[in-house]
């Protein structure tokens, strides 16, 4: 069982003398977006042959129904041949939906494949984020992080084989809010984490805490090498709780961010890069000290989880906001105008991009915080 490595001073810790607030992560006030500087350019990992997806957007006026009755879907990820996997933040369970399969077919129900020993799911935690193994096809490999008794934590377990997940990264503290809880292969294949900061808004900043980060990790759960501190998970700091991770065709990463009461984020991932939180929320780089975000929401408007790129175009689910947004990419590591879809199915959860070029996106009405609805919750499938 592996644990978050300390970092050396290269990213020193800030001490902090505000209050600590209380506001929930993905329950607070806001109205409309706005774009900001855009950072520095990326070092992030070019993207490696076949990452790219299809660059034809989906048609979000022409949804199809993939799953109905699910208890609050949380991770989402495809195998190779294009079945998805969903996780449930209540149960534990893994379920596994075919590919190219409405909720109306004949046997297309979702099926359990796994269920995930362990998880205490409670407030905001539970079963959380999903992600396949780049070498599915020779590992079998599918990872899942989840709220346990003490901590958060990372396994890994292969499908169809049963038996007890293998731990490879513990240690992540955990509170009823603010887990983070998102998974996602790199194109560099490394395994990328976003965070939360568990309530304790002074562990974003301490570079030894894995909490408020963005962890990239080699698939058996090690720092990677080439982070920007040798020896430390820690890809990037100063985020409050992060739940959507998404690389354009150049390998640029994006990450969502829950604000406090007043701005959510988009921001650019490089590494080593400062986020500022719990100095700075929204638009504002504290005077050159921090990275400022790409784009800024008010928080009833948004309340950003999953992210996902097709082409030119980033989609990112909003909870609080119950609506999909639809924010352009300039191909320049900057963003355009967001614009708003899916307003009408309540509170979105996870956005992905299959394998066949279709988004799918996951509604979390079920969650405690939202209005459930007959057939609830859903996962919808959008194509060209």
């Amino acid at each position: 069982m592996r644990r978050p490595a300390g970092v050396t001073a290269a990213l020193t810790s800030l001490v902090f003398g505000c209050a600590l607030l209380t506001a929930c992560g993905d329950d607070n006030d806001g109205a409309q977006p706005t774009g900001s500087t855009p950072a520095a350019a990326s070092s992030a990992p070019a993207a490696s042959p076949g990452s790219a997806r299809p660059a034809v957007p989906p048609n979000l006026a022409a949804p199809q129904e993939v799953a109905t009755g699910l208890d609050v879907p949380w991770g989402l990820a495809f195998l190779p041949d294009g079945d998805a996997l969903v996780s449930e933040r209540g149960t534990g369970r893994v379920l596994q939906i075919a590919a190219g399969r409405s909720a109306a077919d004949p046997g297309a129900a979702a099926r359990e494949v796994y269920r995930v020993p362990g998880v205490a799911a409670a407030g905001e935690g539970g079963l959380l984020g999903l992600a396949v193994s780049p070498s599915f096809a020779q590992d079998r490999y599918v990872y899942a992080y989840f709220t346990a008794s003490g901590d958060n934590r990372i396994v890994r377990f292969k499908l169809g084989e049963g038996g007890a997940p293998q731990v490879i990264y513990s240690g992540i503290a955990k509170a009823g809010i603010h887990n983070g809880g998102r998974l996602a292969f790199g194109p560099d294949g490394m395994l990328y984490v976003g965070t939360g900061d568990a309530s304790r808004r002074e562990l974003s900043q301490n570079a030894s805490s894995p909490n408020g980060k963005i962890l990239r990790l080699t698939p058996d759960g090690a720092p990677a090498p080439g982070n920007p501190t040798a020896g430390s998970p820690v890809y990037s700091l100063g985020h409050r709780n992060v739940q959507g991770l998404a690389w354009d065709t150049a390998g640029r990463l994006f990450a969502t961010e829950f604000g406090q009461n007043t701005f959510d984020e988009v921001n650019r991932i490089e590494p080593g890069r400062n986020y500022g939180w719990p100095e700075v929320e929204g638009n504002g780089d504290g005077g050159g000290r921090f990275t400022a975000p790409l784009v800024v929401w008010k928080t009833s408007e948004s309340s950003p989880s999953g992210a996902a790129i097709i082409g030119n175009t980033l989609y990112v689910a909003g909870l609080r906001g119950e609506r999909l947004w639809v924010i352009p990419l300039t191909g320049d590591g900057a963003t355009g105008q967001p614009t708003v879809q899916l307003q009408g199915r309540g509170r979105l959860r996870s956005v992905a991009a299959a394998p066949d070029g279709s988004l799918w996106v996951t509604t979390s009405n079920r969650d405690g915080r939202g209005v459930e609805r007959a057939g609830d919750d859903r996962i919808y499938r959008f194509t060209a």
